[in-house]
């Protein structure tokens, strides 16, 4: 099948001051009669250094980088994981490419397995024990890279061991407002193994949602509907098309929080103190086992029971039933159950973050971070090692040029290899928390590639076709009061590295990819997501032949990070931040104004609060223009730092006690309907059904408390230094 060929760039800022790098300095056209920069100025970015390096970003290198990081599954902490931290130091310490240094940083953090000696099973039994039918162990292995000893066997990490066995339910996506409904249809969920597809809500939270209803075990499958356009037959998926096999299956970490789970908010070094493992939270409170959609079939269309809603259908070729049990007339008899045996285990294991730094000339303590982590399920091509192998040939261009004493940049570039992120972005956690103070003071942002190329068969840039810019903005764009169309930017939750330095440290960042046209698609993510069907040739031949797609990744990748780290002044722009300030409080305004106006409770002094951070903003920029014209390098170092530090000011670290790490009344999860700041969205939706002068809507106060507080506190540091 012929996909879509020009493609937009996905861009996520938790920090809309990342659009201010896109938007403010090479996507939105100069005006012709702009002035010429002072001849006195000091030297700012090269723009012919920034296109030579732009010129050597090599598609064939980043290629064969991909090979060789995809060659064997790796991991977290296997043998394979610990060869690439050694070819990451070897190429960061090479002669002739290198950097000024690189080391790796080594944590002991809690990790978990299944059992090689007991693998996880699926069975369905009958009424005397006798197993009738068993789901698959393994993928099938299409292509020779399926069946390796290093192909871990899917499975939920850090579900816990048990041997659950009941009827089967269909319980859709597994959310709360999933297993309600099968209580409306007078399902008893006491003891029954539910079967969940994957999408709705996060991994982990299917199993607890279904713990709280009684249910003893919990399986998650992924459906043809929401990964494969509905194609399911052999010939129609991989090796045939990128779409996702049969008997492939979604590997992932159920653990609710992110980090090292025996060590919060604490970095995994012996010194720190452990907690007890049998006292963590967060950990799935029932076993749970992911299948393939093979399996799912042979399961969920032999359900008895009533009919599924139509919004829970799906593309196994039957209607979907809720349960309990078989049908009479069915693969299996009507007094089937399911068991489900898993044996997980959890292993204190070493894990290490590789550093490579190049040391900045003029400010050394100002760090541009970039970064993606290095451990897969199984080969990873495409997660993450795609993202590595646009890391590793940046890092070789730059490295070059510094080797050849033509380039050093003006402020420091640290490139960072994280470990385990797989279960839940442990390396990068751990390394916010040893170094929190540090990063918090010294770090201008984040960029995050993870996944490079979400996409398909990408023409390679030449004459006629568009820009990436042009692209962006064909396919993924937003009204802008200021700059009319422009791209669109999702925010960041917690799906990769970037997630501790936005929501711990408050630092700007930034993930990068390229993604698929998705009106062509109703794929949720690329097909093969977390399986061993994620390959080298996977790659090559469906996502991006001519990896024309990883070279454009890595030119806007190593455009941002030169402009983050060469320019005199900082490329990011607060007047974005007040579009979005704006948008939150007009949503407040419209969507919780009367609401809240019922409780006696104002907007008043968030309308105030925006309208003061407008007016420092605007004041800030146009201190800008004026320093430009003379610059004193002292002055642009006060003025950038303000620029840098403004992340912080949104930082609460009680704002949200029921969390970990989130701390950001701006970008933390938001789980009310209104778009507005995700505090006080959370607060209104939980207080809604409440009476005036509950805890409810005294926590409504306080969540509006903080935010202003907190943009009063940014309009504060936007200020003139002297202006206390």
């Amino acid at each position: 099948m012929q996909w879509t060929k020009v493609l937009g760039l996905g861009l996520g800022a938790a920090a809309l001051l990342g659009l201010g790098i896109i938007l403010g300095h090479f996507a939105i056209p100069k005006k012709a009669n702009s002035p010429a920069p002072s001849v006195s100025a000091p030297q700012d970015l090269d723009l012919e250094i920034l296109e030579t390096i732009m010129g050597q970003l090599d598609a064939h290198r980043i290629r064969e980088n991909l090979r060789e990081l995809s060659r064997e599954p790796h991991l977290a902490s296997s043998p394979r994981d610990e060869d690439l931290v050694q070819l990451l130091l070897q190429r960061w310490k090479d002669p002739e490419s290198g950097l000024d240094s690189a080391e790796a940083f080594t944590y002991e953090v809690l990790l978990s397995f299944p059992s090689q000696e007991q693998p996880n099973v699926v069975d369905i039994v009958g009424p005397t024990g006798d197993i009738i039918h068993s789901c698959h162990r393994t993928e099938e292995n299409v292509t020779g890279e399926q069946g390796g000893p290093d192909v871990v066997q899917p499975y939920a990490a850090y579900a816990p061991s048990g041997t659950p066995q009941g009827l089967l339910v269909y319980a859709n996506r597994g959310t709360e407002e999933d297993f309600k409904e099968l209580q409306t249809q007078g399902i008893k969920l006491e003891g029954t193994i539910a079967l969940t597809r994957y999408g709705g809500v996060g991994r982990g939270a299917k199993a607890v949602n279904a713990a709280k209803h009684g249910v003893a075990g919990v399986l998650v499958y992924t459906d043809p509907a929401d990964i494969n356009d509905g194609l399911s037959l052999p010939n129609e998926t991989f090796p045939n098309s990128w779409y996702l096999p049969p008997s492939g299956v979604e590997r992932g970490s159920y653990y609710k929080y992110f980090g090292d789970p025996l060590t919060p908010y604490l970095p995994a070094i012996p010194s720190s103190f452990r907690l007890d493992p049998a006292n963590v939270s967060g950990f799935p409170p029932i076993p749970t086992q992911p299948i393939g959609f093979q399996d799912a079939r042979d399961l969920l269309c032999n359900l008895n029971g009533t009919l599924a809603p139509d919004t829970w259908q799906g593309a196994l070729g039957c209607h979907y039933r809720l349960g309990p049990g078989f049908r009479p007339d069915g693969d299996f008899s009507a007094d089937s159950q399911v068991n489900v045996s898993i044996y997980n285990r959890l292993e204190l294991r070493n894990s290490s973050n590789v550093l490579g730094i190049i040391r900045g000339a003029v400010e050394p303590d100002r760090y541009v971070l970039y970064g993606n982590h290095r451990d897969s399920w199984v080969h990873g091509a495409v997660d993450p090692s795609s993202g590595t192998a646009v890391l590793l040939e940046l890092s070789r261009v730059l490295g070059t040029l510094l080797k050849k004493g033509t380039w050093r940049p003006r402020r420091s570039i640290v490139f960072a290899s994280w470990g385990a992120e797989e279960f839940g972005l442990i390396g990068s956690t751990e390394f916010t928390e040893e170094f929190f103070n540090k990063l918090q003071e010294r770090t201008v942002a984040y960029i995050n590639v993870d996944i490079a190329v979400f996409g398909m068969e990408i023409r390679s840039p030449g004459p006629g076709d568009l820009s990436i810019y042009d692209n962006w903005i064909r396919y993924f764009n937003r009204s802008s009061p200021v700059y009319g169309l422009v791209p669109s930017l999702g925010s960041l939750g917690a799906g990769s590295d970037y997630a501790p330095f936005i929501h711990f440290l408050g630092i700007s960042s930034m993930d990068i990819a390229y993604t698929y046209d998705r009106s062509k698609t109703s794929a949720r993510i690329y097909p093969t997501y977390h399986t061993a069907f994620d390959t080298f040739d996977y790659v090559d031949k469906f996502l991006d032949p001519g990896f024309s797609s990883h070279q454009a990744v890595a030119r806007t990748a190593g455009s941002i990070i030169l402009r983050l780290s060469d320019s005199f002044f900082l490329p990011l722009k607060v007047s974005d931040y007040s579009e979005t300030l704006r948008s939150f409080l007009q949503a407040a305004q419209q969507d919780l104004g009367a609401l809240l106006e019922q409780h006696s409770i104002s907007l008043g002094p968030l309308v105030t609060a925006v309208e003061k951070f407008e007016a420092a903003a605007t004041a800030l920029g146009q201190r800008i223009s004026a320093l430009k014209g003379s610059p004193d390098p002292l002055k642009v170092r006060m003025l950038n730092d303000q620029l840098m530090l403004l992340e912080r000011t949104f930082l609460n670290p009680r704002a949200f006690p029921e969390e970990r790490y989130y701390s950001h009344v701006l970008w933390a999860t938001r789980t009310g309907s209104v778009a507005t700041f995700p505090g006080l969205s959370n607060a209104c939706s939980r207080a809604r059904d409440t009476a005036s002068g509950s805890e409810a809507w005294a926590e409504v106060q306080r969540q509006l408390s903080i935010v202003v507080t907190a943009l009063e506190g940014a309009a504060a540091t936007l200020r003139p230094v002297a202006d206390l």
